[in-house]
């Protein structure tokens, strides 16, 4: 069931995501754990809600466009690599990632995220 109505408001900062640890072998750094929620589609894509709590873990990323509602992080996006490149993000940052790219998300205050992807 879609949580997007037509005409219909929702707060993206209060829908309550249920967490779970992030897996032993993209943990880094602290105990870090993700929630998500799908709110539903716009033509082919998918719209959701991402939180993840402080700590640093790695990631490979689909391809999306995201908007940070709260929170702050770095993330590393082809750590290691020739192409290796860190930004920051913080609530208002509207960020583009292309699928397959290698990332390392460094949390420092729990960061919340409304994607489509």
């Amino acid at each position: 069931m879609s949580i997007l109505v037509p005409g219909i408001v929702n707060d993206a900062t209060s829908i309550a995501l249920a967490h779970e640890a992030v897996p032993a072998e993209q943990r880094i750094a602290g105990n870090p754990t993700t929630g998500a929620v799908e709110l539903g589609e716009f033509g082919d894509a998918e719209i959701g809600i991402w939180e993840m709590s402080v700590g640093t873990m790695s990631d490979v990323e689909v391809d999306e466009v995201f908007v940070v509602l709260s929170g702050r992080a770095t993330v590393e996006l082809e750590p290691g690599g020739p192409d290796a490149e860190t930004i920051e993000v913080s609530a208002g940052s509207v960020v583009r990632l292309a699928g397959g790219t290698n990332t390392i998300w460094t949390v420092t205050e729990t960061l919340r995220k409304v994607y489509i992807s």
